[in-house]
């Protein structure tokens, strides 16, 4: 869908069970976000010991990096599956199925033997679970935005998306403080305890969204009969632009939050060279006390949206972030736990979550309805692969070059996703919010209808 073409439908003011269907997913983003990113905390902090025994920790850090990354290479074949599926059988199937295949990865890894018990064969497990991992998460993302996308009122949609997106700072949240308290136990308890844990959130997040509605919009492209046989291939040849550009949106986002969060953990507790900057209970508290923050500025970016529009709000946060790349590494380079806590909650409310805010609405509307949410998702998770590699490959940076490396990298990030954001077009335009306030102003009944371009 190039161009301003805004392909919004959908019920003018929303559906009844906008809020339910909000808070539906964003139960099911928690408990995939703390699952798949509670991964990349216990592979910064303990997994290269457990399973990559070395006498040399880098090494051992290298390679849980590694393991780290396959589930993000693994994502945009989930997206791909779980895009189709979305476009052919509806969203709340994937919704359903991609979080409980997550979950019982996740429980699995919890379970598995290390490499002082089976070898070789320990890694080899994890990475297949991990595998999973990635499969289950790059599936989900779509199915939640796009259900909570298409059952919000049209100038709302920025708001609820917002609530999804928030998910990931609520996960990553429980999912530190789950590793704080368990830092203190004793030998493999102090990760395997985190990973176990996720049964439970699981089975509170089928219950919940077994009671979630289909999408109204995919129940109009059905009964129109607007399905295509192929979305996937209909998408790559219709609107190949669009997607190259949301990969360039999406690189800035989730890499840079491999630079600035995942990597600054193993930067933070390392002792290459000196003594570490911060003990791990300082790393992981400075990162609880962001994404705590984050769960209200992911909301608030969301719905800032809803008034500025999309593009604005992206091309001002990716340009902070060039600026940002150095001080960040200078306010840790202190290592004294305020500054180190002011450097995390500005890389991930501001640098992080205002991105995410706009990626809720924006993504879904460079698609037309009938291939959405292959669309969306291709956008989504193929950048994975990029941030899945980039804890490995600063690590490395980080070794030639110092903290000058991996803020370098930041900053790179962050130019691509700048140049990405000004080559996009806004879909939420001043005359297209101009029509929206019309047409709620008087009231237009609620049985879908599109704004002009």
């Amino acid at each position: 869908m190039d161009g301003n073409g805004l392909d919004i439908r959908g019920p003018v003011h929303g559906t009844r069970d906008v809020r339910r269907v909000a808070l539906g997913s964003t139960a099911g983003a928690v408990i995939e976000s703390y699952d798949f990113i509670g991964f990349g905390t216990a592979a910064a902090l303990y997994l290269g010991k457990a399973f990559f025994p070395s006498g040399d920790p880098i090494v051992g850090t290298l390679s849980s990096f590694a393991t780290l990354g396959v589930g993000f290479v693994a994502r945009p074949i989930g997206g791909i599956i779980g895009g189709h599926l979305g476009d052919r059988i509806g969203r709340k199937p994937v919704l359903v199925a991609s979080l409980l295949l997550m979950g019982l990865a996740t429980f699995a890894i919890g379970l598995l033997p290390t490499y002082a018990t089976a070898g070789a064969w320990a890694p080899a497990m994890l990475v297949s679970v991990r595998i999973i991992q990635g499969l289950a998460y790059g599936a989900e993302w779509g199915g939640a935005i796009l259900m909570t996308y298409e059952h919000s009122g049209w100038s709302e949609k920025g708001k609820y998306t917002g609530w999804v997106q928030a998910g990931f700072p609520i996960g990553l949240l429980m999912a530190n403080l789950v590793f704080l308290v368990s830092v203190r136990l004793s030998g493999d308890l102090a990760w395997r305890v985190p990973f176990l844990f996720s049964i439970v959130l699981v089975v509170i997040g089928l219950v919940i969204r077994a009671k979630v509605p289909e999408s109204p919009v995919f129940d109009e492209a059905r009964e129109a009969g607007q399905l295509v046989k192929s979305p996937i291939v209909e998408v790559i040849r219709s609107d190949w632009r669009n997607i190259l550009r949301g990969i360039g949106l999406r690189i800035a986002e989730t890499a840079g939050y491999a630079v600035a969060i995942t990597y600054m953990m193993s930067y933070l507790t390392s002792s290459t060279g000196g003594p570490p900057l911060a003990t791990k209970d300082d790393a992981i508290l400075a990162l609880c006390v962001a994404a705590a923050l984050g769960i209200v500025a992911t909301a608030a970016w969301g719905r800032l949206t809803d008034f500025i529009g999309r593009k604005p709000q992206y091309v001002v946060v990716t340009l902070f972030n060039v600026i940002w790349a150095v001080p960040m590494f200078l306010l840790v380079n202190t290592g004294r736990t305020p500054l180190i806590v002011l450097a995390f909650v500005v890389s991930y409310c501001v640098g992080q979550n205002a991105l995410a805010g706009s990626q809720g609405t924006w993504f879904p509307e460079l698609f037309a309805a009938n291939v959405r949410s292959s669309g969306a998702s291709l956008a989504y998770q193929i950048s994975a692969m990029v941030s899945g590699i980039t804890p490995f490959a600063t690590t490395l940076l980080g070794l030639r070059f110092g903290w000058a490396g991996p803020a370098g990298l930041f900053a790179a990030y962050s130019l691509l996703g700048l140049a990405a954001a000004l080559l996009t077009n806004e879909t939420w335009t001043r005359d297209v919010r101009a029509h929206v306030a019309r047409a709620t102003a008087k009231n237009m009944p609620s049985n879908g209808g599109s704004p002009p371009a």
